[in-house]
């Protein structure tokens, strides 16, 4: 993991911003975009949520202005022209509050840590861990902490200054069926960042049970 550092901060500083550059960490296979200053990693994660696909994020604002940074703004094209646009983070939160049973929550919040710890190409400013420690902090019940923890996974709206980065995990509705090959996309900071996917990690026939 550590070898796959070195040449991705090496390409994406060398004036290769519109070069994808794609790297393993913890068992995930990740793209790398930079367009304007603002670099987006992404990687399918295994673990699925009920009808959801999932992927995990990260994005870094390099530019010189701030950035509105959300969920929504991504979405995956098929080959055969139909668009998945991801869902709110608010829609993706009461979900997980209201609908997710314990067994779904740990095995999410577990995929998610180990996507996340020790990824040296990921150390946000405002990511997940803290978020994870702001749920946490207050004197909740254990299932309202599990809750609690799963929510602040999601990709939440995020003003994101220059210098300053962020993760989360966006969600796709995809009622369990095959993604299939396209392209997931992001709308933001004035880009449009493209990454063709064979769409096979987003099946759920391959995702961890």
């Amino acid at each position: 993991m550590m070898r796959a550092f070195l040449p991705l901060a090496l390409l994406l500083s060398s004036g290769l911003q519109a070069q994808i550059i794609p790297f393993e960490s913890n068992g995930l296979r990740y793209q790398a975009l930079t367009k304007g200053g603002v670099t987006v990693m992404y990687a399918a994660l295994p673990a699925r949520l009920k009808d959801y696909a999932i992927i995990q994020v990260s994005i870094s604002n390099g530019s010189p202005v701030p950035w509105v940074m959300k969920a929504e703004d991504f979405g995956y094209r098929k080959q055969d022209g139909e668009t998945l646009q991801a869902s709110p983070a608010l829609t993706v939160v009461i979900s997980l509050l209201n609908k997710a049973s314990r067994h779904d929550v740990i095995k999410l919040v577990t995929t998610y840590e180990n996507s996340v710890f020790g990824n040296v190409n990921m150390q946000t400013t405002n990511g997940f861990e803290s978020r994870r420690e702001a749920a946490l902090a207050d004197g909740v019940s254990t299932r309202i902490k599990a809750g609690a923890a799963a929510s602040a996974i999601a990709l939440i709206p995020t003003k994101l200054l220059p210098g300053q980065s962020t993760d989360g995990a966006v969600f796709f509705m995809d009622n369990a069926k095959p993604m299939g090959p396209g392209t997931i996309f992001l709308h933001a900071a004035g880009e449009v960042f493209e990454f063709p996917t064979d769409g096979e990690q987003f099946s759920p026939h391959t995702a961890s049970k």
